[in-house]
């Protein structure tokens, strides 16, 4: 996940102006978080290191999330409404990250606060899809579908799939997301 949000946020750095800036900072919020993501997942440490290892993670998908809904208010209302929003956001981001600190290992805060990203971005693109108002809308409504439907399963924790090896919950999650990232990423696309 971590190498297809480094490739998107690439190619978002070769578009020009702030729409593509505050999507180039989503993805690569989200390169970042996915390599420490797969580390704090994949390798035996101790719960101390481990614990230590989520509070970057834990800040990077605050901010992520944050700047998700500033991409989505941009399409909605414009860059001017971007941009006041995007302080806000931040600083949504990083109260999110601080009440991790707070109240350590509560993975449903993230994904309440993930709710709450994900179901504006969703309303955003809904209404733009059906007034016609953003070519695009449509591949960002079933990217941010999709977005939705890989958190319930992770939030389930109950998903399990054996491909070609077991995936846990968290695996099969990964595999949703990037299919909603490809289709963010074809919707980003001017």
């Amino acid at each position: 996940m971590g190498a297809l949000a480094g490739f998107i946020a690439y190619q978002l750095s070769l578009m020009d102006g702030f729409k593509f800036a505050v999507w180039l900072w989503v993805f690569a919020l989200l390169t970042v978080s996915s390599i420490l993501g797969a580390i704090a997942h994949g390798y035996y440490m101790s719960a101390k290191t481990n614990d230590r290892l989520w509070m970057p993670i834990n800040l990077l998908l605050g901010l992520a999330l944050g700047l998700f809904v500033v991409g989505a208010l941009f399409d909605l209302s414009g860059e001017n409404a971007a941009r006041t929003a995007l302080p806000v956001m931040l600083a949504a981001g990083m109260g999110f990250f601080l009440f991790t600190l707070w109240k350590p290992g509560t993975f449903m805060t993230f994904i309440a606060y993930e709710a709450l990203a994900m179901v504006f971005a969703l309303g955003v693109y809904a209404y733009l899809f059906f007034t016609s108002a953003l070519a695009g809308a449509g591949w960002m409504l079933v990217g941010v579908l999709v977005t939705i439907i890989a958190a319930v399963v992770q939030a389930t924790g109950k998903a399990g799939k054996g491909i070609f090896w077991y995936f846990d919950n968290n695996g099969v999650f990964h595999l949703i997301q990037m299919i909603g990232m490809v289709l963010l990423f074809i919707g980003l696309k001017p």
